[in-house]
């Protein structure tokens, strides 16, 4: 008598069968296939055979996950599991968010950025070389899906505060799409990282012997900027819908770019505009702690690149918006740079600092501008560590009774002042928030908890509200509204307890509302391709996507 065979249904239109279905991270559920899934899609055999569930999958995950010594240990495993189930990957993500982004995202991803062709296991996104100018468009073709929604690009030029990493930066737009996935649900399948490779000027890294891009020095001028007009209109083709955003290009590209860009396609400069967004909603959380309005801060940088810049410009719409002109409002900005404060009579000012240049006597160091301006607020965006000092905090706090200090530098070992410093300095007066997680600080026993003024409270918001709309551009409007509602989201027990961000538990939650205020704009403005919902946060929600494991059969 023949044994009786199990009865199956058809699988899937178009899913993979087999081995390849197993090697397909993104379709890929191991052990969790069902004995039916297992039967029609030829996974007999291929697995053990016990099905499991994800929760127990996911015990599984968190057993490894936290064995693991260090964190670039930790960052190495998590990788390792989005390549082989992305799904799986997500929803340990999304579960442990507050544990997990410090390991995928800032601060462990910098130290992996700085190792990356060590911890290689598999490429992921697209390499595109200076010596691919003539074929771009080819190599995009050559990626397999063509609903790409959303690219960050980098050159690998200015990573977090380490500098020139080359090739090894592709671990930020890697990180950056993750939390894309994690923190606003766009598909992870609409996500692609990209890395432009025009060489690079660390020779450590070209001494490197496993360094993974091109052994030269970065090529400037015309022929970089050829190969950036060329990838812009390759990706217009491709894929004519998608959001290209800007990742970490040094000064000397980073403006240009934007502004050459930003009127022409989708477009954005998180290091320019997120910073700033997140930046401008903390200084709205702060004030609810200390009273006034917005346009009654005075504010002093440390670090008059991108990020400050950046911050300045919409603290400016944003005094604006309150009714002060424009001018006034920069002159309640105030910038230090690596050559001191930012005053008119300098002559060596590049175009982008040359708006908050006022009239004052020039100061050579930041405390001593700190007691000059006698700002109400200091913000560091310099990839200094420890130019914070005692007495600048100090000082600050001789005139402020609730001193609003921010400490964005990244990764942690760039902050300009510890939180633990800036709470004990300040007698627990201090209002604080840095780029990277603090612990928790006790004094005279009251504990706070440190503000992290992390550009995934902005970015995936931001995101999801240009995929939902279709929008043809993104505007400062657009990062002026993603401040407020982050700041909305803010609760009077989060400011009690000293908190200026919500907490990173409810970041899903958060960025639905954002997008919702982005969407918004972009129906306001005329700039939205896709027709507008009634109710458009709900219709948002019902979008983001879920990491659970879908049937086959």
């Amino acid at each position: 008598m023949s044994p009786r065979k199990a009865k199956t249904r058809s699988p899937a239109r178009n899913c993979p069968t087999g081995v390849a279905l197993l090697h397909d991270p993104t379709l890929n559920k191991g052990t969790a296939f069902t004995e039916e899934e297992r039967d029609a899609l030829g996974l007999r055999g291929l697995l053990p055979p016990r099905v499991f569930t994800m929760e127990q999958q996911m015990a599984r995950v968190l057993e490894n996950y936290r064995r693991k010594p260090t964190d670039l240990e930790k960052y190495i495993y998590l990788v390792g599991l989005q390549d082989r189930n992305a799904t799986l990957f997500y929803r340990a993500v999304v579960d442990h968010l507050e544990e997990m982004m410090p390991i995928i995202y800032t601060p462990t991803v910098g130290q992996a950025c700085q190792q990356y062709g060590h911890i290689l296991r598999r490429p992921r996104g697209l390499y595109i070389s200076i010596k691919d100018r003539g074929r771009v468009a080819q190599l995009l073709r050559n990626w397999p899906v063509d609903d790409v929604r959303v690219i960050v690009v980098t050159d690998g030029e200015r990573i977090l505060g380490l500098g020139d990493l080359g090739a090894y930066g592709m671990g930020i737009p890697v990180g950056k799409l993750s939390l894309y996935t994690a923190c606003a649900g766009i598909h992870p399948s609409q996500c692609l990282p990209i890395t432009l490779d025009t060489g690079t000027n660390n020779d450590a890294l070209l001494q490197d012997p496993l360094y993974i891009g091109l052994l030269q020095h970065r090529v400037r001028g015309e022929e970089y900027d050829d190969l950036v007009e060329e990838f812009v209109q390759a990706v217009q083709e491709r894929f004519p819908n998608c959001l290209l955003q800007f990742e970490d290009f040094a000064n000397i590209n980073a403006f240009r770019l934007l502004k050459q860009y930003r009127e022409r396609i989708c477009t954005f400069d998180d290091d320019i505009q997120g910073t700033a967004a997140v930046a401008l909603a903390g200084l709205y959380s702060a004030i609810r702690l200390t009273g006034g309005r917005l346009s009654d801060q005075k504010v002093l940088f440390l670090g008059a690149g991108e990020a400050g810049i950046g911050i300045g410009d919409l603290i400016v719409s944003a005094m604006a918006d309150e009714g002060m002109p424009k001018q006034e409002a920069r002159e309640r900005c105030w910038f230090v740079d690596s050559t001191g404060l930012v005053v008119k009579s300098r002559t060596d000012l590049a175009e982008h600092k040359r708006p908050f240049a006022h009239e004052h006597a020039f100061l050579a160091d930041f405390q001593a501008a700190v007691e000059a301006i006698r700002p109400t607020a200091i913000i560091g965006v310099s990839g200094k560590p420890g130019t914070f000092t005692r007495p600048v905090i100090e000082g600050l706090a001789r005139f402020n009774a609730r001193p609003i200090i921010f400490a964005l530098s990244n990764p942690t070992s760039k902050s300009e002042c510890t939180a633990e410093e800036a709470y004990t300095w300040t007698n627990g007066c201090a209002i604080f928030a840095s780029g990277s997680p603090f612990n928790p600080v006790t004094v005279h026993g009251q504990t706070y908890v440190p503000g992290q003024a992390n550009n995934a409270y902005i970015f995936p918001g931001v995101g999801l509200g240009v995929v939902a709309a279709k929008a043809r551009h993104v505007t400062d409007e657009m990062f002026f509204a993603s401040a407020k509602a982050l700041a909305g989201e803010v609760s009077a027990s989060d400011l009690a307890q000293g908190r200026i961000y919500p907490p990173l538990s409810r970041i899903r939650e958060v960025s639905a509302v954002i997008a919702a205020a982005v969407a918004d704009v972009a129906y306001k403005r005329g700039l939205a391709l896709a027709p507008q919902p009634p109710d458009l946060l709900a219709s948002i929600r019902s979008e983001m996507y879920e990491p659970c494991y879908r049937p086959y059969v």
